[in-house]
């Protein structure tokens, strides 16, 4: 896909919610300036600036990289079955959020 076809059809998606934002003069300044230098505006430089960030967050709870060594002992604590507990029994014993 062209980068005007990818323009035209952001600029034609919905947006459905409104955020307002206020800052201090000199950081709106600084979020200006980036813009500008990347041929955006404000609005579409924090949307997709907020959205790569919190991308990143989403992404730094579910995705971990480990060295050889520290796999294994990841690994190996995986493998090993539990101490029994209660909190364990009851979490085995409830349902899925996905199937109340």
């Amino acid at each position: 896909m062209s980068i005007a076809a990818k323009k035209s059809r952001v600029s034609k998606e919905r947006h459905e919610a409104v955020v307002n934002l206020r800052v201090p003069a000199a950081v709106r300044d600084l979020i200006d300036n980036a813009a500008t230098i990347l041929g955006k505006t404000r609005t579409a430089f924090i949307i997709e600036s907020s959205r790569k960030e919190a991308i990143d967050v989403m992404l730094d709870q579910r995705l971990f990289t480990l060295d050889s060594k520290r796999f294994d002992a990841f690994a190996k604590a995986l493998d090993e079955i539990p101490a029994s507990n209660a909190k364990l029994r009851q979490l085995m014993s409830s349902k899925s959020p996905w199937e109340k």
